[in-house]
């Protein structure tokens, strides 16, 4: 394997559209969400690693999920562990440890990747990882990879490339906020544009030539620290430190404001695990198109639904149809499928009442 490969996996979300089984305290990326056995960061590591040395893959998270961490990934080392102590969205934490990175090695190439994605062709995956890592050695860019479209999806930003670029890794002309349903029809039809996965990969000095450019009180803020970043003294610099940066996401931050940005149109499979319309897309269904996670389940009438429970319990549903059913200790979840974007806002308001 090439020692100069390198991965930043992000693991600090709350997931709480993914409640009432991702939970502040134990979030999505920790759960086995789609019953395979493995939770999603234990997946996100295992496909990374197939390409890039164990290693050299770095998890960003927040310090009170350090020992859920360390539990269900036992070969990492603490120094692999990169503890935020604020959320600060995700482009202080890419500052942070890319930082980290360049002084372990300053030629290395790496990639930026959720640790709540699903991708189910991992030979396509490390293909266009390793196509993506071969510019970056060479070329001074920021890259993405993009899906391909199947439907206008309003839970997604876009990417919109140069149309007349003829090469398999495409300019990118800009980046497009999540659109509503029309404007995303619009993008589909247009066909330069893909979806954006929030998958990153560039040499650690582009990405860190990049912050200096386009967001220099932040780098000043980091490179002040530079010194004590992979030594007994960086906890203290980051905890004294890391709250003063700017709350802002990698998209805002760098990639729409710089002009060598290309994306690579992805050959694998994706789905972004975002809610659980999207994991039920994803999972095995029955006749009726019900999908279920964990139990077993008997249906009368029931068409389209998504039930989750505890392993091994019984599930009868009569006369629901797209719904989401969801059985987690005290909590119980029953909500159209097609609201599933209020269950943000519902958790928001469980939690005020409790601080009532």
């Amino acid at each position: 394997m090439n020692k100069n490969y390198y991965a930043i996996i992000m693991a600090g979300g709350v997931g709480s559209r993914f409640w009432p089984v991702s939970t502040p305290e134990f979030p999505k990326q920790f759960h086995d969400m789609l019953g395979t056995g493995e939770t999603l960061v234990q997946k996100t590591f295992t496909r990374l690693s197939q390409l890039i040395p164990k290693e050299n893959i770095l998890i960003l998270t927040n310090d009170k999920y350090q020992d859920i961490l360390k539990e269900q990934l036992p070969t990492i080392t603490d120094e692999q562990i990169v503890l935020e102590p604020d959320m600060r969205n995700t482009a202080p934490c890419i500052l942070y440890a890319s930082l980290k990175i360049k002084k372990q090695n300053p030629n290395a190439v790496m990639i930026v990747a959720p640790s709540d994605h699903w991708i189910e062709d991992e030979v396509q995956f490390v293909a266009n990882l390793q196509r993506s890592f071969d510019i970056c050695e060479h070329d001074k860019v920021l890259m993405t990879l993009g899906i391909l479209p199947t439907f206008p999806n309003t839970g997604y930003g876009y990417i919109e490339y140069d149309k007349l670029d003829s090469r398999q890794v495409k300019k990118v002309v800009q980046f497009r906020e999540k659109p509503d349903y029309q404007t995303a029809k619009k993008f589909i039809q247009k066909r330069n544009f893909l979806w954006n996965s929030g998958i990153f990969i560039w040499s650690v000095q582009s990405i860190l030539d990049a912050f200096e450019h386009f967001q220099p009180e932040m780098y000043q803020l980091f490179i002040n620290g530079y010194e004590q970043l992979n030594t007994e003294e960086e906890s203290i610099f980051i905890k004294e430190n890391y709250h003063k940066a700017a709350n802002i996401s990698i998209d805002y931050a760098v990639m729409e404001n710089a002009s060598n940005v290309f994306v690579l149109p992805a050959t694998f499979d994706w789905n972004d695990l975002g809610t659980w319309g999207s994991l039920y897309d994803k999972l095995p269904k029955d006749e009726f198109e019900n999908a279920m996670v964990n139990g077993k389940l008997f249906v009368e009438n029931a068409t389209n639904n998504i039930i989750r429970t505890n392993p091994g319990k019984m599930v009868v549903v009569g006369g629901l149809d797209d719904f989401i059913v969801v059985d987690k200790d005290d909590v119980l979840l029953i909500y159209p499928k097609k609201k599933e974007q209020e269950i943000k806002q519902i958790v928001a308001k469980l939690n005020e009442e409790k601080l009532n």
